[in-house]
């Protein structure tokens, strides 16, 4: 089990010194290369103020897309640069290259108080073979690595392991805080402690399920992957989305939960995968030529009226096809009774984080994480690389 407990910038007496800053800044952009959602780089700005105010200067370093170690413009850090310029009120340039001569010139001209940002890090094909040279040039650029970017605390890559064997390493507030809230929630949870699991597929939440399965008082399982235990009980599943080769897990996972482990009572499937097919509600067993594409109302009732009555809640994956209004119903069900629940309400990233914030709930929740394969690997108890380099309280 990872050690929750690391030192933070808080720890640190940072005045007069250059933190090196790995932020999370892959964010979404248009075709023109707009910004087309800020919220990872809003999410940064706590630790990036903290430093400054607390008399650090800061070299910021992030990924944005899948450059495959080679320079593309499309990839460019340049608007984000454009972007924390414009929400910090201070000019933040961007060097040329990632840790070239424009980006060490950068550097030297760099103030006290002042902020650059390097260019995009997987340019370099070293960043994710965690090359130990590259690490070392990184880690000249600061007296001290902070890590912030949670969403790739699980790959092992020089910006975020490698540079800890050269510089002091400590954690950002916003990892600071998945620490905390997540790790209370694994730790010490206020009962009951209630996980719901969804999205497409058993294999990718196995070991979430095994771990949360020895933890959680109850685990509802939704989404696409709920059709692979139907399997496993001997149901039928029509042309719903499953995993044949996966029937057998799903029967161990069935025996290892008991009555732990709640399926979907019933649903709501359609004849084709579209927007505007009509929902047809079924029981456990799905007829030929129908495809499951949400809970039906009974299982959200159900789920609703365990989840109502919580002390901890995770929610990782949606209930169906939420993107599609008329089977988004059961993703809004659990989403509304998480809210209202009273409960501390851990959401995972990715499609679960997504979802409550189209659906109006996000403002509700205690904690919606950062990270997508990050928060998974997080609660299935896995070490992750970004969090283990860091120094210990």
């Amino acid at each position: 089990m990872m050690n929750f407990s690391k030192k933070s910038v808080r720890d640190k007496d940072v005045a007069g010194k250059t933190a090196l800053v790995r932020c999370d800044f892959n964010v979404p952009l248009s075709e023109s290369g707009e910004i087309t959602d800020n919220g990872r780089i809003v999410s940064s700005l706590p630790t990036i103020r903290y430093l400054l105010e607390h008399g650090a200067s800061v070299v910021l370093c992030s990924h944005l897309g899948r450059p495959k170690g080679e320079v593309n413009p499309k990839y460019s850090l340049a608007p984000v640069a454009k972007e924390l310029s414009r929400l910090l009120g201070m000019p933040v340039p961007l060097a040329r290259d990632t840790v070239g001569e424009d980006a060490q010139r950068l550097r030297r001209a760099l103030l006290p108080g002042g902020v650059m940002l390097l260019e995009n890090l997987r340019f370099q094909k070293e960043e994710e073979k965690n090359d130990p040279d590259f690490a070392k040039k990184l880690a000249s650029f600061g007296d001290l690595f902070v890590n912030d970017a949670f969403g790739t605390a699980h790959r092992a890559h020089a910006s975020t392991a490698g540079v800890a064997d050269y510089l002091p390493a400590v954690c950002g507030l916003l990892i600071e805080k998945e620490l905390r809230v997540m790790g209370a929630a694994l730790e010490n949870p206020a009962r009951p402690f209630v996980a719901v699991l969804g999205g497409a597929k058993v294999s990718d939440k196995i070991g979430v399920i095994r771990n949360l399965l020895s933890k959680c008082d109850k685990v509802l399982v939704g989404g696409a992957m709920a059709y692979t235990f139907y399997l496993a009980e001997g149901r039928t599943v029509g042309t719903s989305r499953c995993e044949p080769d996966k029937v057998e897990l799903a029967a161990e996972l069935i025996r290892q939960g008991g009555e732990k482990l709640v399926l979907p009572s019933d649903g709501l499937c359609a004849a084709e995968f579209s927007e505007s097919a009509a929902p047809v509600r079924t029981g456990r067993d799905i007829p030929d030529g129908l495809m499951g594409m949400d809970i039906g109302p009974e299982t959200a009732q159900i789920y609703g009226g365990i989840l109502k009555s919580a002390g901890t809640v995770v929610w990782n994956g949606p209930m169906g096809v939420f993107e599609f209004p008329a089977f988004a119903g059961g993703t809004e069900a659990v989403a509304r009774a998480i809210a209202e629940s009273g409960a501390v309400s851990i959401i995972g990233g990715g499609d679960s984080a997504a979802a409550v914030k189209k659906l109006g709930f996000a403002d509700q929740m205690t904690h919606i994480s950062t990270g997508g394969g990050a928060s998974l690997e997080f609660l299935e108890g896995l070490a992750l690389p970004g969090i283990e380099c860091l120094e210990d309280r």
